[in-house]
């Protein structure tokens, strides 16, 4: 396993120690081997960390650095991710206007290098920017798109977060709390957290959905959604 398949794959599980470690190391040995793509690589991995301790500025400061790099070595495939990390951060900033610019633009980029994978991945959190933005319709729509595009057990997990907040900003709070739960057990299974940026997505809509049905009755439909699959509750 490579460096970038070894961090991310940490990063999933949650163990932002290893990440640190990891990326730490691998920045120190690409500038000292002049290798560009794994300083970027290992930049990224630190902007991610900042993500999920909640230091926006010191995301955005490594994300730009890293973006520096990928630049000067004039390969467009390396500013993706700093890219990606940037419009996260407008995102979770509350700035959705620069995030749906950024996503947009991540999405163009994406589909330039031929990843349609990561142009699914993206319109997933284009989605958001949009429900936050007001337009629902929209957002149903490119979740609906994401959706027809993948099978992977993960971006099933992350669709039905997408799935809890629209229920929520149409004030279905007992589907929204049934999504809540299927969500977590999706996550526990295949042994993964969500990305920050989704992480804020379900602290939100779980503390408007207790909010609204009361403890109680937030735990009953919580507990139903656990023994369901997300794509069962479509």
């Amino acid at each position: 396993m490579g460096f970038a398949q070894e961090v991310r794959a940490a990063f999933r599980r949650g163990d932002t120690a290893a990440v640190t470690l990891l990326a730490q190391a691998e920045v120190e040995r690409a500038r000292t081997t002049g290798d560009s793509a794994g300083e970027v690589e290992a930049l990224y991995a630190l902007a991610r960390v900042a993500l999920r301790e909640e230091d926006r500025p010191r995301a955005e400061q490594l994300a730009e650095a890293a973006l520096v790099v990928a630049m000067a070595a004039g390969d467009r495939a390396l500013e993706e991710r700093p890219r990606h990390v940037l419009a996260a951060v407008a995102r979770l900033s509350g700035d959705h206007l620069t995030a749906r610019e950024r996503y947009r633009a991540s999405i163009a980029l994406n589909e330039e290098l031929g990843r349609p994978e990561t142009v699914t991945s993206e319109s997933y959190n284009l989605a958001f920017t949009e429900l936050h933005l007001g337009d629902l319709e929209r957002a149903r729509e490119l979740f609906a798109a994401v959706r027809r595009r993948t099978a992977d057990p993960a971006m099933l997990a992350y669709l039905a977060i997408g799935g809890a907040a629209l229920a929520r900003a149409e004030g279905d709070h007992e589907r929204a709390a049934e999504l809540l739960g299927s969500v977590d057990a999706a996550f526990a299974a295949i042994g993964q957290v969500p990305d920050p940026d989704d992480a804020a997505e379900l602290a939100a809509v779980r503390d408007a959905t207790v909010a609204a049905l009361g403890e109680e009755r937030f735990r009953e439909r919580y507990a139903a959604g656990t023994s369901r699959r997300p794509d069962d509750l479509g």
